[in-house]
């Protein structure tokens, strides 16, 4: 079955770097885009960014351009985000999906990220 396992989560101050893996498997994983998304306390979940198949095609949200870098290794099965320059309006459970087309199809099961001020 597909399995989605996000990590690199954890507590980081204003300004500070993290770096979210997601290992994929169970799935033909280069003929997916992979997209993460995260949801705040209280708030509906948000896309943050997307990337194809191949990695040469990347999609951000405007909240994180300049600040967050997503990549891919098709060799490890693991899709990136780097996050820099954290706010505390960052804090929020990220998840990584799946997709083939428009709806994402596989989830994981998410990776707190907490920015204090």
């Amino acid at each position: 079955q597909v399995q989605l396992v996000e990590s690199g989560g954890g507590l980081v101050q204003a300004g500070g770097s993290l770096r979210l893996s997601c290992a994929a498997s169970g799935l033909t994983f280069s003929t997916y885009t992979m997209g993460w998304f995260r949801q705040a306390p209280g708030k509906e979940r948000e896309f943050v960014a997307r990337i194809v198949g191949s990695g040469g095609f990347t999609v951000y949200a405007d909240s994180v351009k300049g600040r967050f870098t997503i990549s891919r290794d098709n060799v490890k099965n693991t899709v990136y985000l780097q996050m820099n320059s954290l706010k505390p309006e960052d804090t929020a459970v990220y998840y990584c999906a799946a997709t083939r087309g428009v709806e994402y199809l596989y989830w994981g099961q998410g990776t707190q990220v907490t920015v204090s001020s």
